[in-house]
């Protein structure tokens, strides 16, 4: 079985997305500390032709606390009413603005439970089929930090695949897992061009921007736009 741990990340770009539809079984690593000013609450669209950030409003957020245990404010009507004025022209706006108010109006208040949510959904739309868990939910050691943590994961859940984003290169050893045998390897996402409205090409954004700009064909195929890199 092979699998991938992440933090939930708010509408994450779409390096998250192919790794979602790379594995089995992708586990939402809630039960770990908040971070300030990272993309857990927070992303970017196309606003009048460049990235702009936007940010879910959260309550008593503190880096002092698990994800799971932060709950949601009340701006996400306000980010919805910018995401309609921002792609109301985009070719596929009427398919996905739907989508996004179902996300974005739903009425959970767990921030790790709302994007679970939102992953699940936008996940069904393109027919990717990994199941979904909360660590949270695991039986494990939680007295375990960091790789020791994830290796305790991959074993609860049978894994013989492990793999991480590109940026996990340094926090991992390949050979402490090749000894608990689970395979090690790393997603270096390519970068994905497509035709926005008139300007050039915004990178990085949000899978909403790639949602109103492209099929769910044209979607399916940027999923597998990566390369699996071994650690030496």
């Amino acid at each position: 079985m092979t699998l991938a741990i992440m933090q939930p990340y708010l509408f994450p770009y779409i390096g998250y997305w192919q790794l979602i539809n790379a594995v089995d079984t992708f586990v939402i690593y809630d039960d770990v500390n908040y971070i300030n000013k990272g993309y857990i609450n927070r992303n970017s669209i196309l606003v009048n032709g460049k990235s702009q950030q936007f940010t879910l409003e959260l309550i008593g957020a503190s880096q002092n606390k698990l994800i799971k245990e932060i709950e949601i404010g009340n701006n996400a009507n306000k980010i919805l009413k910018t995401i309609k004025q921002s792609y109301i022209k985009a070719p596929l706006f009427e398919n996905v603005i739907s989508l996004l108010e179902e996300i974005l109006t739903n009425k959970e208040k767990n921030l790790a439970k709302y994007i679970g949510y939102s992953l699940e959904i936008i996940s069904n739309y393109l027919n990717i089929n990994t199941k979904f868990i909360y660590s949270s939910d695991i039986k494990k050691d939680n007295n375990l930090k960091a790789q020791d943590k994830i290796l305790d994961i991959c074993k609860k859940l049978e894994a013989t695949n492990y793999i991480n984003t590109i940026g996990g290169q340094e926090l991992y050893n390949k050979e402490i897992f090749k000894e608990n045998g689970i395979e090690l390897n790393f997603l270096k996402t390519e970068l994905v061009e497509y035709k926005q409205f008139k300007n050039d090409f915004v990178p990085y954004l949000s899978i909403i921007d790639i949602l109103m700009f492209n099929s769910k064909d044209e979607i399916k195929n940027m999923l597998n736009r990566y390369a699996l890199v071994w650690k030496k």
